[in-house]
């Protein structure tokens, strides 16, 4: 049975915070330009920190700039006073995350930034505390009622949405793309969907190519050889000018009493299907689905004419891409 007191206890605590979320995006000022552009110029670290709630929505915002390539950690506040204040030097900028402004562990910081002349970005909520007077750069999160009237909810949720905003907006400006977030996400499926045809395609000495004049009984050597299932054809001037199957193969020697002394170009499929090696693999898989084919020629798009590369279905479903 549906307990209607507890879907609408879920409900309030959703609407406060997208009221919080509301709040936020209508009082964003140029301050959040300036934050974009401090994190643009830095040449070292952004570091972040906060304490209890706030210092878990620090890591999670240090965890995504780091991710779209901004180098940045959190530290501990309290650890921060006892050693790990060293790990900030003059070239970081310090993002002190605290919704009062007043939390007492984060004065140390505080103090040690303005000594050391470090650029300070807050994230807080009142105009009246030690962290917005200190800040060089002050960005305010609205005044929220919190879920219950005590836990920190609406406030962290408004903590949490500017965080990923400063990092998306800096990964839009830097023109941080599909390719550089791969290279930072080499794992699991997330680093498996960005691979480009180029990570897993077959190249060198594996392409099965064969000249066009060539005779089908010399081109099925090589055919077997390269254990691919297709031969990649082309001129004396080493351009791809056609693809020739082992399907295309078998239904040409029933047709054919003179097929052995053929050459391959009398066969083969002109205009092959290509892709290009920047393209993801998933993209050469919905390619390769659509057509109803198992490989495609992989070349250069500013040298279409020549393969570099041959992708294989197998190859890219083996390496987790659907």
């Amino acid at each position: 049975m549906i307990n209607k007191k507890i879907l609408l206890t879920a409900k309030e605590v959703i609407n406060l915070e997208i009221k919080g979320l509301q709040d936020l995006k209508k009082n964003l000022t140029n301050s959040f330009n300036k934050a974009v552009i401090e994190i643009l110029k830095c040449q070292s670290k952004v570091i972040l920190c906060g304490v209890g709630k706030s210092g878990l929505i620090a890591s999670k915002i240090a965890s995504t700039l780091a991710s779209v390539g901004t180098p940045s950690f959190s530290i501990s506040a309290s650890e921060a006073s006892h050693g790990d204040l060293g790990m900030v030097s003059k070239k970081d900028i310090l993002i002190l995350i605290s919704n009062s402004g007043e939390t007492s562990e984060l004065k140390n910081i505080i103090q040690y930034a303005k000594r050391n002349k470090i650029l300070l970005i807050g994230i807080v909520s009142r105009k009246d505390s030690v962290l917005y007077k200190a800040s060089d750069i002050k960005l305010i999160t609205p005044r929220v009622i919190e879920a219950g009237g005590i836990v920190p909810t609406s406030s962290t949720t408004n903590q949490l949405a500017l965080g990923d905003a400063l990092a998306i907006a800096t990964m839009k400006q830097r023109k941080f793309d599909k390719v550089d977030f791969k290279k930072l996400h080499p794992a699991g499926s997330l680093g498996a969907q960005l691979k480009t045809v180029e990570d897993i395609m077959i190249t060198g000495k594996k392409i099965p190519f064969v000249n066009e004049n060539t005779k089908i009984n010399k081109a099925l050597k090589i055919l077997t050889d390269k254990k691919l299932g297709i031969l990649i054809v082309r001129d004396k001037n080493k351009r791809t000018t056609g693809i020739i199957t082992d399907g295309q193969i078998r239904r040409s020697s029933q047709d054919n009493i003179n097929f052995h002394s053929l050459e391959v170009k009398r066969i083969m499929t002109k205009k092959p299907i290509t892709i290009d090696k920047n393209e993801l693999a998933a993209k050469a898989l919905s390619l390769m689905n659509s057509q109803k084919i198992t490989s495609l020629i992989v070349n250069n798009k500013q040298k279409p004419k020549f393969t570099i590369g041959v992708i294989h279905v197998h190859t890219i479903l083996q390496s987790n891409i659907s």
